[in-house]
């Protein structure tokens, strides 16, 4: 890779530092970290840019996890399983998006992303506090499940997935805006690992600027996990609605373009 000027660098750290903050309140990062990557990259391969976009990932989510198991406590029986099962899952996507045309998830992902935000803003008590629907064995199948698919989603294609798992785990398991975030970001770890052991052996991961974006990414990691916890659920909820809405933006517009 050629060198990289230090405006670069300070451009992709900055990019980095707000994905990280975006993606330890609510998630969706990526929606401004794997745009910079491109723009700042017109010259590297798509899998150059998500590796690289992954191993900066993974320093936030790391870090961003860790806040959230201090501060919030989440029930690591029912993070844990369904981690294990994302990262099964996120395995098995990075094989099935080496074949599959990213370009064809475009409209699904706007169809249900519409859907969850019109879902979100027609329950404005949702999320505020946590009222698991269900018991014992039941839930923990259900997060199981949630975390396959989600780790599948985000191996083959990946934009928004902190995001849906917030809202599956808020719309379908019943807990608050603030513990949904803290297993999300434990679950998206696992993607993120599960991820990088497929794209690192392949070479693809470029390391200088993915470090560098990496330590930004643990700073706004750190700082979005605080103030998410500080805050608390309802300051969530509108980040939610607000993160959602620039990705129905965003992938209409791309879904536009792919189709005009």
């Amino acid at each position: 890779m050629e060198d990289i000027s230090p405006w670069l660098f300070a451009l992709m750290g900055l990019a980095a530092l707000t994905a990280g903050w975006i993606d330890a309140v609510v998630g969706g990062g990526g929606l401004i970290q794997l745009p910079a990557l491109l723009i700042g990259f017109p010259g590297s391969s798509p899998v150059q840019i998500l590796a690289t976009n992954k191993l900066a990932s993974i320093f936030g989510t790391t870090t961003s996890s860790i806040t959230y198991f201090r501060r919030v406590k989440p029930d690591l029986k029912t993070a844990l399983p369904m981690a294990g099962w994302a990262f099964v899952g996120s395995l098995g996507g990075a094989l099935i998006g080496s074949v599959i045309p990213k370009s064809a998830f475009n409209p699904i992902i706007l169809v249900v992303l519409i859907g969850v935000g019109a879902y979100t803003l027609a329950k404005p008590n949702m999320g505020k506090v946590s009222g698991l629907r269900f018991t014992g064995r039941k839930h923990h199948v259900v997060a199981a499940i949630i975390g396959f698919v989600m780790g599948v989603y985000d191996g083959a294609l990946g934009p928004g997935t902190g995001s849906l798992l917030v809202f599956a785990l808020v719309g379908l398991l019943g807990y608050g805006f603030l513990q949904a975030s803290a297993k999300a970001k434990i679950t998206n770890l696992a993607t993120n690992l599960a991820a990088l052991m497929i794209f690192i052996p392949q070479g693809a991961v470029m390391w200088k600027i993915g470090l560098v974006m990496g330590l930004c990414n643990i700073l706004g990691g750190y700082i979005g996990a605080r103030t998410a916890v500080s805050k608390g659920d309802g300051f969530i909820r509108v980040v939610f609605i607000v993160l959602v809405s620039a990705f129905v933006l965003k992938i209409g517009y791309d879904t536009f373009v792919q189709f005009a």
